[in-house]
């Protein structure tokens, strides 16, 4: 009596052992595998600064629109737009006087470059509405000129912005990394497909 208790508390574990063997073995069949996400890389947020009253936010140099993923290279002498979003956190008015980088000719403002007390100066943005800016921020554009150097998706840039009130702030903002994946095509005179043995 006392030897069928021992085996049949025997012959109830085998199932659990069964049971937990089958569960590291359907795990196991997942190591190494490539993962749709093993490729992926994390999106570059804008720059983030703060100089006086005055805040910078999302400030990155922007995709170019209506080339895709293969075009978001930006070539030597070429223009590029900026997006940041200036945020007055004073109750004095104040404006951006100027914006200056190693990476461009020239810098240029153009529209608006007042920021008003606790209002937004929104510059670069096509559809201010669509980022978290309330109220009706004004707009403007900041774009380098003449490119002294190629801009790659993620690269970081240096640039300084000096203005009225809160006085000068220099800061590295990174350039767009596209949301389209980016396309590899076969080196010249390389078949696709190749490599085979």
């Amino acid at each position: 009596m006392k030897r069928r208790t021992v085996g049949s508390g025997i012959r109830s574990v085998g199932p659990v052992v069964a049971a937990f063997g089958a569960a590291l073995l359907v795990a196991g069949c997942g190591a190494g595998q490539i993962t749709q996400t093993d490729t992926q890389v994390a999106a570059i947020n804008g720059t983030s600064a703060e100089v006086g009253t005055i805040a910078i936010r999302n400030a990155e140099v922007s995709h170019q629109v209506g080339g895709g993923a293969d075009a978001a290279v930006y070539p030597p002498n070429s223009d590029a737009r900026v997006t940041m979003w200036l945020v007055n956190e004073g109750f004095d008015a104040d404006e951006l006087v100027s914006a200056r980088t190693d990476a461009a000719s020239n810098v240029t403002i153009t529209g608006s470059r007042a920021v008003p007390a606790q209002r937004t100066l929104v510059l670069g943005a096509e559809d201010p509405a669509a980022g978290e800016v309330t109220g009706n921020p004004t707009k403007g554009t900041l774009t380098l000129e003449g490119l002294t150097r190629q801009l790659r998706p993620g690269q970081l840039i240096e640039i300084t912005l000096t203005f009225r009130d809160a006085g000068r702030v220099t800061f590295e903002m990174p350039v767009t990394v596209p949301d389209e994946p980016r396309t590899n095509p076969a080196e010249p005179g390389e078949p696709h497909g190749s490599g085979g043995h």
